[in-house]
């Protein structure tokens, strides 16, 4: 997994709002203001938003109270009860002015409420806010993926992404194969140059992991500690093996250099798991021998790579 873009190489995709209103005079007049800066998606009824919202999951809804049909109230009600577009921020806009109106709508879970007849700024200024905020989220919830240390992804993120493969593994009956890969002697290299520059080498060996599991589909994590794991969706046993063993040679021929001029090299042993899951088959289990199988590497000698034999 590649976690930065280069900066400048693409151009950021524009936000999505999709407008539920009834009203012709409405929509154009939203249209108006947000088309410069924004992708709009109309949609007349609040049956219509809700099953537009569920395929097409834009970034912030604008919704008119007053419809026939269904309501904005009902309609967010049923906005929030749906998966898929429960987290999707919602601002009312509407002729109701009462304040009891407005509580309602926040409290049925509207992140803002504007009444007509509307200001084209503050329309504009609203929406800004709640994108904003929703970039913000995003961020957060990104960084949360994240080791901070050596910029590739998390165990939390792992474990998801883990999860996901496993499933299209079963699906579309191909092979899946895992990587736990643990540095030997770490506590040595701690003890002898410090955690600074342990640090150092955990984020040299994160960049020998990523750089090559270079395939769309793979995905290589920091497991915690001095482990990382790597998954390798639609992989046989040799291939898998072979990129294994092309990690550890790199690692091995690696000289890390530090700050203050000293140097280092490092070893590491890799447990290696292939498989081709059913609906019946543990997840747990093929974690479970893959770290047997990184066990036996270490008791071999450490420096290798061992592959699971399933009995």
């Amino acid at each position: 997994m590649r976690i930065s873009d280069k900066a400048g190489i693409k151009k950021q995709k524009k936000h999505t709002i999709l407008i539920i209103d009834d009203s012709d005079v409405n929509i154009a007049a939203l249209i108006r203001i947000l088309s410069p800066d924004y992708k709009t998606l109309i949609a007349m009824s609040g049956h219509e938003g809700i099953e537009l919202a569920k395929s097409s999951s834009p970034d912030l809804i604008i919704l008119d109270i007053i419809m026939p049909d269904m309501d904005g109230f009902d309609t967010i009600v049923m906005l929030k009860k749906a998966v898929s577009t429960r987290y999707i921020p919602v601002i009312f806009i509407t002729a109701l002015s009462k304040p009891e109106d407005e509580t309602k709508g926040l409290l049925l879970g509207g992140s803002d409420y504007i009444t007509k007849p509307f200001s084209p700024e503050v329309v504009k200024q609203r929406v800004k806010n709640q994108i904003r905020i929703l970039e913000y989220i995003k961020k957060i919830e990104q960084l949360s993926r994240i080791d901070q240390l050596t910029g590739l992804p998390n165990r939390r993120s792992f474990h998801e992404r883990l999860l996901s493969e496993w499933k299209l593994a079963i699906r579309e009956k191909t092979s899946i194969s895992l990587l736990v890969l643990d540095l030997d002697h770490f506590k040595k290299c701690n003890d002898t140059f410090g955690h600074l520059m342990g640090d150092t080498v955990l984020q040299k060996v994160a960049k020998i992991i990523d750089a090559i599991t270079k395939r769309p589909t793979d995905f290589s994590a920091r497991w915690g500690g001095e482990e990382f794991i790597v998954l390798l969706p639609k992989t046989d046993t040799n291939n898998a093996q072979s990129i294994a063993e092309l990690i550890r040679k790199s690692i091995e021929q690696k000289v890390i250099t530090f700050n203050n001029g000293q140097s280092t090299q490092i070893t590491i042993s890799i447990g290696v798991n292939t498989h081709t899951p059913t609906k019946n088959c543990s997840l747990n289990d093929f974690l479970h021998y893959t770290d047997d199988a990184l066990y036996l590497a270490k008791r071999n000698g450490r420096n290798n790579v061992t592959v699971h034999v399933p009995n």
